[in-house]
C-alpha cells in the first residue's frame, strides 16, 4: 500500500477539510439542535463534488474512489458527525449501492440528482425484528402486473423522513414458493409509502432517524434494482463498502476531540502551571494520538483495498472494530481532560462523546465485527 495520497486525493481532502472547518463547524450546534439536513449545505456539497466521490463522472460523480471517500467522511466528521452520517447514508448506502446494482437507465435517472444534491437518498435494510441478522428481514414484494406491491416496516433509517429516493431490500414472493431477497428503488411519492415517525436519539442528532411503513406500496416493475434474488450479494458487498468508508467517521470525531482537549490542556492552569505539564494528562494525549493514527491507517488500508478490487471483509472489520473502540476511549479522555467543563453542553467534547456511541452499533455491531474477523482468521489458519 502506497501511503502517499495522489494529487486527486489531496484535492478532495483539501476541499472537504476547507468546507468542513469553514462552513460546517461554525454551524455544528445549529445542525444538532435542528435535527435536520440543512439544504444549503447539501447543495454546496453537491457543487463541490462531495456527494458523488465514488460515482463515475458519466453519472454526475467525480470518480475519485473509496480512499478519497473515507477521507471525506473523516474531514466532515471533524465538524459534524450528524451531517456526516446523513452524507454517508446518501452517498454510499443509497447512491453507490444503487450504482452497483442498477441498470444504466436507472443510473441515468437517479444518480445525477443524487450527486448534485437536488435529491436526498436513504438505505432501508433494518427492520423491527431484524438488526444484526439482516438477512432475516420480512418486508415482502409481490409482482402484480407491471408493479411490485411492498408490505413491511423499516426502522432506524438514516435520512428516512427527508429522502427523495430509498434503496430498499425486500423479499420477492412468487406464489407459494421460496422468497428471494431483492433490491428496489423507492421514491417518496409512491402510493402506500409513509414515514411513521422520527426517532429521538443519543448522538448524531443532526441526522434524522426514521421508521418507514410500506402498506401495499406500489413500485413500478422497472424499479427492481438489478436481478431478483441478488439482494443478499448486494447487501454483503454494500456492508463491506460501508464499513471501510464509514471507518473514517470515528477518526474524524476522535481527531476533533483530541485537538480540542490538547488546546484546552495548554491553556488551562491548575496548581500554578498549565495542566499540559502533568504527566497523566500527557499520557492521555499520547494514547489518544497513537490510537487515532492507528485507526486512520486501518481505515485507509481497507478503503485502498476496495479501490484495488482486493478482498476487504476482514480489513473493513479491522477498521470498524478498532475505530469504535478507539473513538470511545478518545472522546471519554477528552471529557476527562476538560473535567467539569467537559460534562457541559457549553463545550463540544460532550457531543463528541455522544456521537462516538453509534460507531460500535451502526453498520454491524462491534460484536459482529469480532465474529467476522474470527471467521476469516480461522479460515486462513486452516489453509496454512
Amino acid at each position: 500500500m502506497d501511503l502517499n495520497l495522489s494529487e486527486e486525493q489531496k484535492l478532495v481532502q483539501e476541499t472537504a477539510r476547507d468546507f468542513a472547518r469553514k462552513t460546517v463547524l461554525p454551524r455544528a450546534s445549529e445542525i444538532e439542535e435542528s435535527k435536520a439536513v440543512p439544504k444549503d449545505l447539501w447543495l454546496e456539497m453537491g457543487r463541490l463534488g462531495l456527494l458523488g466521490v465514488a460515482i463515475p463522472k458519466e453519472y454526475g460523480g467525480i470518480e475519485a474512489g473509496f480512499l478519497a471517500s473515507a477521507i471525506v467522511m473523516e474531514e466532515l466528521s471533524y465538524a459534524s458527525a450528524g451531517l456526516t452520517l446523513s452524507y454517508g447514508a446518501h452517498s454510499f448506502l443509497c447512491a453507490h449501492n444503487l450504482y452497483s446494482a442498477s441498470s444504466d437507465e436507472q443510473r441515468k435517472k437517479y444518480l445525477p440528482k443524487l450527486c448534485s444534491g437536488e435529491w436526498i437518498g436513504a438505505f432501508a435494510l433494518t427492520e423491527p425484528g431484524s438488526g444484526s441478522d439482516a438477512a432475516s428481514l420480512q418486508t415482502t414484494a409481490v409482482l402484480k402486473g407491471n408493479e411490485y406491491i411492498l408490505n413491511g416496516t423499516k426502522i432506524f433509517i438514516t435520512n428516512g423522513s427527508v429522502a427523495d429516493v430509498i434503496f430498499l431490500l425486500a423479499r420477492v414472493r412468487r406464489g407459494s414458493g421460496k422468497t428471494r431477497l431483492s433490491a428496489f428503488i423507492i421514491e417518496k411519492g409512491f402510493p402506500g409509502f409513509s414515514v411513521s415517525k422520527d426517532i429521538p436519539k443519543l448522538g448524531t442528532r443532526g441526522s434524522p432517524l426514521s421508521e418507514l411503513v410500506f402498506q401495499d406500496c406500489r413500485a413500478p416493475k422497472e424499479n427492481l434494482a438489478g436481478e431478483e434474488g441478488k439482494g443478499l450479494s448486494y447487501m454483503l458487498n454494500g456492508l463491506d463498502m460501508e464499513r471501510a468508508v464509514f471507518s473514517g467517521m470515528p477518526v474524524g470525531i476522535a481527531q476533533a476531540a483530541f485537538d480540542y482537549a490538547s488546546r484546552y490542556a495548554l491553556a488551562r492552569r491548575q496548581f500554578g502551571q498549565s495542566i499540559s505539564g502533568f504527566e497523566m494528562i500527557q499520557e492521555m494525549l499520547a494514547q489518544m494520538a497513537t490510537e487515532i493514527e492507528a485507526a486512520r491507517l486501518l481505515t485507509y488500508q481497507a478503503a485502498w483495498r476496495l479501490d484495488q478490487g482486493l478482498e476487504v471483509s476482514k480489513y473493513a472489520s479491522f477498521a470498524k472494530l478498532f475505530g469504535a473502540q478507539m473513538v470511545s476511549r478518545a472522546t471519554q479522555a477528552a471529557v476527562q481532560i476538560l473535567g467539569g467543563y467537559g460534562f457541559t453542553k457549553e463545550f463540544p467534547v460532550e457531543r463528541y462523546f455522544r456521537d462516538a456511541v453509534l460507531i460500535g452499533i451502526g453498520g454491524g455491531t462491534s460484536q459482529i465485527q469480532q465474529l467476522i474477523i474470527a471467521r476469516e482468521i480461522l479460515k486462513e489458519a486452516r489453509l496454512r
